[in-house]
């Protein structure tokens, strides 16, 4: 496995090969702290691509908590060796000075709409961020597919509308949540729950489980989502900010009438941290 630091190194990688023919080139955009979900993606990646690009980089753009971003794990030695056993091609590990050499960016990319709702509400100018960085890793990668895990739902939709919207030539694909044996999603921010606070974030992945098992029995939209707040309303210090059944194409709310394809969302804090998750449905 190849290690760039430099946007020069990553703009000089040799492009893809597939025997004598153009292979695809697969990136997968982590901020570190690897766990079984991000190598899930790249699983996914190395069997669908030739070369795998991965990026560990913690973006400063998409905090607007200056604590939040300090106190982001960071295990860049250990991640390294995950991906290399994991077959990855090139890791792209940058500073932030490296990434952003003018401080930040005068001209950023805005999420809109999907920016100013749920996760966006709660933390403003986070898409915007995250849009940004992704935009700009697109550009310096040149992939051909993308892939990003369903877990951050809000994430996913906003970056499938940038790529439409801004006709960029790469694939997005998403990759399902990859949970423990106990239901709970992985994420790298769960390291800082204690064992009695791990226990409590169940509640989060049961809620889901509820609504899902309602909105396949037929419920309505109101019904499937009292399902849910029924178990969050029995969690004990568990702060819900929202359990939402969210449009697949621009992340707001649905109606109460909906029909269809639905993303529920759920966050929540547990001790200090805060936690997301999301399963997809159907509403009948």
């Amino acid at each position: 496995m190849r290690i760039v630091t430099t946007l020069a190194e990553l703009r000089e990688l040799e492009p893809p090969r597939r025997g004598d023919a153009p292979g695809r080139r697969a990136v997968v955009m982590t901020m570190g702290a690897l766990h079984a979900g991000h190598l899930a993606l790249v699983r996914t990646a190395r069997v669908s691509a030739d070369q795998v690009v991965v990026s560990v980089f913690v973006n400063p753009l998409q905090f607007n908590d200056a604590g939040d971003l300090a106190s982001y794990p960071r295990t860049l030695e250990a991640d390294a060796a995950l991906l290399e056993s994991a077959g990855v091609d090139v890791l792209f590990a940058p500073e932030a000075s490296a990434m952003y050499p003018h401080g930040d960016p005068t001209v950023t990319v805005s999420a809109g709409a999907i920016g100013e709702v749920l996760e966006g509400a709660h933390r403003p100018g986070h898409f915007d961020g995250v849009l940004t960085v992704v935009l700009k890793l697109m550009h310096l990668v040149r992939p051909d597919v993308a892939f990003f895990g369903q877990k951050d739902a809000q994430q996913l939709i906003a970056i499938r509308a940038m790529v439409r919207d801004l006709d960029l030539p790469v694939q997005i694909q998403a990759v399902p949540t990859v949970r423990d044996t106990d239901g709970l999603a992985l994420s790298s921010r769960n390291v800082h729950l204690s064992t009695e606070e791990r226990e409590r974030a169940l509640s989060l992945s049961r809620a889901l489980n509820a609504a899902r098992q309602a909105a396949e029995a037929g419920a309505s939209v109101v019904d499937t989502l009292a399902a849910g707040r029924a178990v969050l309303a029995h969690a004990a210090d568990v702060v819900v900010d929202y359990l939402a059944a969210l449009d697949p194409s621009d992340a707001h709310p649905v109606a109460g009438d909906h029909r269809g394809d639905v993303v529920i969302a759920v966050a929540a804090t547990v001790g200090a941290t805060r936690l997301i998750d999301n399963v997809v449905t159907r509403i009948r």
